[in-house]
């Protein structure tokens, strides 16, 4: 009995070790192994390329981790055909029972594994997987009764001929959340996710790298009824990122849900122009746009006046905007929203071509508590001292990249941002150690300093050990 409360009382300590000193737990002794391996619930490992040579120790390494939910493989080469996959899906099928979670991105899988998988565990409700366009089919999700969240990757090329099987699942897929990626306009097979999501459930919907929706009927008849969709993401999928958006424009119920929208590395300047003007986004919290040649004055005017509910603004790489949209956008959002929490403005070199934009931004934005300057190499400390004057309950602060910034800037931020609790100054080649000691004794709030090694002294460290302050690269 004293065996057992010792060893639940071991687990319960290894549950709050933090990451650098639970790796040094199966160093004590083949007790603590055994212990630490029971305890843990998420399990991530990364495979060496001649994996499938070692399943019989795979196998027996993973039926050590009895209260096992999470599981997510890789390797540093990603097979081609399905065969090395399928054999580790079936050793976790048989040496992980009762999974809630897996992500699998070592290769293509088949069906007749992830039916293995589903009888196996039948509580999951998270499953990324890769999906080969020769065997290219759907209806093993059926089998899934728990899913809630799926992500698939499709990979090689076509058959030369395929025909589609009409399928009608006898129950609506009660997907929340569905992730696409690799989806070609001949991906027909998709039709079938499209008949079958429950339009009431989904709550987001995210694509990346796709070049079409696989069957345009079918996909259409799903997005005119999605009722509940809250986030939407983008990711260089400029070929249908108009459509998308118009379509959603063109149904006030199915805008009015949306909370958050990303759109990355491909979009249309008139498409999303479109979105902002008709849709009703009321409810929009968040938005992260990286547009380099598609975001312009006229997005960033309509951005500040319609969402007046907005809590993150991102913004990459704004090369055709100009002063004056920042200029606009700030002044909307002041007039609108009092809710902006988070302001980001990535690669932006723009923001400098014009003296005070960033302080009449910050003037217009008190609320911020998160901001992110990064990789905008022409700033300076002038500019930037200016701007943080007015951010005097900024939480969170990163200047990544800032090349250009010194210690002066440092003493600005100690100086005006008291409740500053996370600092990002790496590649900020102007600031020294002495900025950085600085910040360490005069930020009463710091908990979290990210600087190059070479930039913090033994004081520095010892300072930071006695106010608990982490360190990272």
């Amino acid at each position: 009995m004293d065996t057992i409360l010792c060893d639940e009382l071991l687990q319960e300590i290894f549950h709050r070790l933090p990451p650098p000193s639970s790796s040094a737990v199966s160093l004590v002794s083949k007790r603590w192994l055994r212990l630490l391996r029971s305890s843990l619930s998420s399990l991530s490992l990364h495979l060496s390329p001649n994996h499938h040579h070692h399943h019989p120790s795979l196998s027996t390494f993973l039926s050590h981790h009895t209260y096992l939910s999470s599981l997510s493989l890789s390797s540093t080469t990603t097979t081609t055909t399905t065969a090395v996959s399928d054999d580790l899906l079936t050793t976790i099928s048989a040496a992980v029972p009762n999974l809630t979670r897996l992500r699998i991105s070592t290769g293509p899988v088949s069906f007749l594994p992830l039916l293995s998988l589903s009888t196996s565990s039948p509580n999951l409700q998270s499953l990324s997987l890769i999906l080969h366009r020769n065997h290219l089919s759907f209806h093993f999700l059926t089998y899934f009764q728990s899913l809630k969240n799926l992500t698939v990757i499709l990979t090689g090329n076509s058959p030369e001929s395929s025909q589609v099987t009409e399928f009608h699942s006898p129950k609506l897929l009660r997907l929340q959340s569905l992730s696409l990626s690799g989806i070609r306009s001949g991906d027909h097979e998709l039709a079938y996710l499209w008949r079958n999501c429950d339009h009431e459930t989904l709550t987001k919907l995210a694509f990346e790298n796709c070049d079409g929706v696989g069957d345009n009927f079918s996909f259409s008849s799903f997005i005119n009824g999605v009722k509940n969709l809250q986030e939407l993401e983008l990711k260089t999928s400029r070929s249908i990122a108009s459509s998308i958006l118009i379509k959603l424009a063109e149904n006030s119920t199915r805008s009015s849900s949306l909370k958050s929208l990303l759109i990355y590395d491909g979009g249309s300047k008139d498409g999303f122009l479109h979105f902002l003007l008709e849709s009703r986004c009321n409810n929009l919290q968040k938005l992260d746009l990286r547009l380099p040649l598609d975001l312009t004055d006229n997005h960033l005017s309509q951005i500040g006046s319609k969402f007046n509910k907005l809590r993150v603004l991102r913004l990459q790489s704004c090369s055709m905007v100009t002063g004056e949209g920042f200029k606009s956008l700030g002044f909307g959002l002041s007039q609108n929203n009092k809710n902006l929490e988070e302001l980001s403005l990535t690669n932006c070199d723009s923001i400098n071509r014009r003296n005070g934009i960033l302080v009449e931004l910050a003037q217009n934005l008190r609320n911020v508590k998160v901001l992110d300057l990064s990789y905008n190499h022409m700033l300076i400390d002038k500019e930037f001292e200016s701007m943080i004057s007015s951010y005097r309950d900024l939480k969170k602060l990163k200047v990544r990249g800032c090349s250009r910034l010194t210690n002066s800037s440092l003493i600005a931020i100690c100086k005006k941002c008291r409740r500053l609790e996370s600092i990002d100054l790496v590649f900020c080649h102007g600031i020294e150690i002495e900025g950085v000691e600085f910040v360490i004794l005069n930020s009463p709030e710091l908990r979290k300093l990210q600087v190059e090694d070479r930039k913090v002294s033994e004081a520095s460290r010892r300072w930071m050990k006695s106010k608990f302050i982490e360190m990272e690269p």
